[in-house]
């Protein structure tokens, strides 16, 4: 497996990053950039030739990681020469499927197949239920092929998403990679790394993926009582405080984050599932925490081995762990770059909503303020 990079940024335009000895020829493109930038169609066809047989996977972000730095209002291209695995690809508009859960189920069934090793999925982040996606394509996948990706992110304006395959991305579309044969090392990991606060509270109602109440009151106006003059900066503010979701006493903590709130019915969007009978904690950041959270999910993936120098590590984060980073966002990528080491070629993105089983022997998740990665690698 051979891989190289690119970037592009209005202040230099086209730069080779690292690799650039492909001349052209690769099997799989990765292009994470800002909405804005991907609105332009020319960009799509800009990769384009300079790989012009290879499946392009685009996806608007908010922030793309480049090795061991993030940058805004770029685009990070990342081409993927295999030796000796191959790939399939599969996309859908998601308005063609029933539901999130059919769209999963479809994605999962087009890609469904002898020697399916594993599967990447980049959704868009505002018109897809990403638990329910997960759970269409649990239901169909083995137990033993893992899934990972995210969903698109808009920096913080929740306005847009965009996703494409092979094609100049767009509103509404799922993407699913298929990895095949039994020569690829996939490794993965997901660690959040915030605290719990404040009193555990009954979700008493709820509809998919909207909550109206906690403890029989308002979540929302819960919500502004915590965010206080934050509260008119809804529903970006609300990164600062997600919720730990646990379906029972015994299972892990998920964290689920906002992705919009209605005000006429007092209800706030989540980007997965909230089921009523659960229970849910509010949740605040500690920033050593968080980028102690990042090396954790880099050396979970170590467990699956793979060379560094023959290494590919996608990263995705959340937006709300960036924006309370800050200026310190730089530091949960140069951790995992410690971690997997020089040689290993680093990208991705920061997303609305990360994929990845919780642990290995579990079936793939919907993930909020994680930092998810996963590694490929041909042994």
């Amino acid at each position: 497996m051979k891989t190289e990079q690119k970037q592009w940024t209005a202040e230099g335009g086209w730069q080779d990053i690292k690799g650039a000895g492909l001349n052209g020829s690769a099997d799989l493109v990765f292009v994470f950039g800002s909405r804005k930038l991907l609105e332009d169609s020319s960009k799509y066809d800009e990769v384009r030739s300079f790989y012009p047989s290879a499946n392009i996977l685009m996806g608007s972000t908010s922030g793309e990681i480049m090795e061991d730095l993030v940058y805004d209002d770029s685009l990070a291209v990342t081409a993927v020469d295999f030796e000796k695995t191959t790939i399939k690809v599969a996309s859908l508009n998601i308005n063609d499927a029933k539901d999130s859960f059919d769209a999963g189920v479809k994605m999962a069934e087009e890609l469904s197949g002898e020697g399916l090793a594993h599967v990447f999925l980049l959704t868009d982040g505002l018109h897809v239920n990403g638990s329910e996606i997960v759970k269409g394509i649990n239901s169909k996948l083995e137990n033993e092929v893992p899934c990972t990706g995210g969903l698109a992110g808009d920096a913080a304006n929740f306005e847009k998403t965009l996703v494409g395959l092979n094609a100049a991305p767009s509103e509404n579309q799922v993407v699913a990679i298929g990895f095949y044969g039994d020569s690829l090392e996939v490794g993965y990991g997901s660690v959040g790394g915030w605290d719990n606060f404040g009193a555990e509270r009954l979700v008493t109602r709820s509809e998919g993926n909207v909550l109206y109440e906690l403890d029989g009151q308002s979540a929302l106006d819960l919500y502004k009582m915590y965010l206080g003059d934050k509260a008119a900066e809804l529903p970006g503010s609300a990164l600062l405080f997600p919720l730990g979701l646990k379906f029972d006493e015994d299972s892990d903590t998920i964290v689920r984050t906002v992705l919009a709130v209605d005000e006429e019915s007092n209800s706030m969007t989540f980007a997965g599932d909230i089921p009523e009978g659960c229970y849910v904690r509010l949740m605040k950041a500690d920033f050593d925490k968080l980028i102690e959270g990042a090396n954790l999910a880099a050396e979970h993936t170590t467990q699956k081995g793979g060379d560094d120098a023959e290494k590919l590590a996608i990263l995705i984060s959340c937006v709300g762990r960036k924006l309370i980073l800050g200026q310190r966002i730089d530091e949960e990528v140069e951790g995992v770059q410690e971690v997997l080491g020089t040689g290993a070629t680093l990208t991705g993105f920061y997303s609305y909503g990360e994929i990845s089983p919780v642990v290995e022997s579990s079936r793939c998740e919907l993930h909020n303020q994680t930092m998810t990665i996963t590694t490929f690698a041909e042994k």
